[in-house]
């Protein structure tokens, strides 16, 4: 019987496995180097990421201008335009693709008669929603901060992946 209990009590003690490691709480304070860290990374793959894109707009026969938000249109001085106001209602839909142009969900993204200033949606998308005009297609390359970011989508779409965006007005 003290065989039986050993060999079991050194069989517990054989399947203890090490305490995870422990991490901030979402939302939870954050040291000023951890902090640093963070925004470096982000500033390297931004930088990283625009170079990327910029070459692979250097590959294509169609134009696109880069706006000041960080992304590019095929639309030349398109974030100087006259920008819709909060609240005004617009319809619209869109198609993500990767950079290899493989489109990643099958039906487009669409949305009916949302309302700017009640968005949540990509920042890229909503802010080029705001200089379109009525029936306008555009396609946008947006580097992946302005896209799901550090995340993904937590479906198709992994994290710190730039995407391509062909955009419409409804």
């Amino acid at each position: 019987m003290k065989k039986i209990l050993l060999i079991s009590a050194l069989a517990l003690l054989g399947c203890k496995r090490n305490a995870p490691q422990v991490h901030p709480p979402v939302g939870g304070v954050l040291s000023k180097s951890d902090l640093d860290v963070s925004r470096n990374r982000m500033k390297n793959l931004n930088t990283l990421e625009r170079q990327q894109i910029q070459d692979w707009v250097n590959s294509q026969d169609i134009k696109f201008y880069p706006t000041q938000l960080n992304y590019w249109s095929t639309v030349e001085g398109f974030d100087k335009r006259q920008r819709r106001p909060d609240e005004s209602p617009i319809s619209y839909s869109y198609d993500l693709y990767d950079f290899d142009q493989t489109k990643i969900y099958d039906k487009p993204i669409q949305r009916k008669d949302a309302r700017f200033g009640h968005f949540d949606e990509l920042k890229a998308v909503e802010n080029a929603l705001r200089y379109m005009k009525e029936g306008e297609e555009v396609t946008l390359l947006v580097p992946s901060s302005l896209a799901y970011g550090t995340f993904g989508d937590e479906n198709k779409i992994d994290n710190d992946i730039p995407l391509i965006i062909k955009l419409k007005v409804l």
